[in-house]
């Protein structure tokens, strides 16, 4: 095993310019990228597309060997307008791969930019199968949350993209996720469920200088069981939904959330498109054990397993405008 995988496979950071897909992509890959295929094409590279470049097929950003990569659109677009993807195959996914029982296959230091995203990113660690076994059985140990961010995507930067839901979220942040940053962005189209969530164990992920305007049936983010965040100077247009919810969302599909959505800073954004009828911008601490799910992770004696509540501490929700 070479020594440079080794880091990778244990979560060091080497210097981002030595990871194996910090290369300009060849001018055959560029013309793979942006083919009419369907299928999803594997960014090992750094691709900076020409001027009126589109790219119409998924790209799945995966394992260590993707550790590196990056796009620039040049303000070019990504899927196809209008188009419901789903979680299984989002418009852009960066996800993590099991190489054995223990040992997680993650890619670090990915950079998107310049681009309008028409579908879904999702960023996902384990779990990344569709399968939720390896998150049940982690979570029954002690040292669930550190085993859950080894082996999750870290060091994310979307900067000035544009992603356009079609349903999915548009930005999922998965379990164990850290040092993602979404920057001088826009989040617009509709979700099914929220605009932007942070799931359980993920941590230090920054909201900042974005304009956010999706059509929700919920929340229009969620920070579930998600610590260390900082999202600050956004504007967010709620369409008549809430806002901001901080809970931890305890024993759903027997998994225990171990972390608590804490230490968050939520911090001179401007909401406005606000219910009349109880507006609610910033809600801490909004489910507390309050789901028919809850006791499925019963039996041990920590996280959710031993406490239903949410548990929200030492977070700082100030400055924050309505109109």
């Amino acid at each position: 095993m070479s020594s440079l995988l080794a880091l990778l496979l244990l979560g060091a950071a080497p210097d981002p310019w030595a990871l194996p897909a910090a290369r300009p992509c060849t001018a055959a890959e560029l013309a793979e990228l942006t083919d009419a295929g369907t299928t999803p094409w594997r960014l090992t590279c750094r691709a900076v597309l020409a001027p009126g470049q589109a790219i119409v097929r998924p790209i799945l950003i995966e394992g260590a060997e993707a550790s590196g990569a990056g796009l620039d659109c040049n303000g070019g677009a990504i899927g196809r307008p209008g188009l419901a993807v789903t979680t299984r195959q989002p418009t852009i996914a960066v996800w993590s791969r099991r190489i054995t029982a223990e040992h997680w296959s993650r890619p670090t230091d990915i950079r998107v930019t310049n681009c309008v995203i028409h579908g879904a990113v999702r960023v996902w660690g384990m779990g990344a199968d569709g399968s939720y076994d390896d998150l049940r059985a982690s979570s029954r140990t002690a040292a669930h949350t550190a085993t859950t961010q080894d082996a999750a995507p870290s060091h994310i930067e979307l900067d000035r993209v544009t992603i356009v839901g079609t349903g999915s979220i548009p930005l999922y942040v998965g379990p164990g996720v850290t040092r993602l940053s979404l920057t001088n962005s826009t989040l617009t189209g509709r979700s099914d469920a929220t605009a932007l969530y942070l799931d359980a164990e993920s941590a230090d992920t920054r909201i900042e200088n974005n304009a956010i305007a999706v059509a929700t049936r919920r929340e229009v983010i969620a920070i579930d069981g998600s610590a260390r965040n900082r999202i600050t100077g956004n504007r967010i247009h709620l369409k008549g939904r809430p806002g901001v919810f901080l809970y931890r969302n305890c024993g759903e599909r027997g998994v225990i959330r171990h972390q608590t959505p804490s230490d968050n800073q939520i911090t001179d954004n401007v909401f406005s498109g606000a219910a009349r009828l109880r507006p609610q911008l910033v809600v801490v601490g909004s489910r507390e054990g309050r789901r028919s799910y809850c006791g499925e992770d019963r039996g041990y004696p920590f996280g959710s397993s031993a406490d239903d509540g949410d548990r929200a501490t030492n977070n700082v929700v100030a400055r924050n405008l309505r109109r």
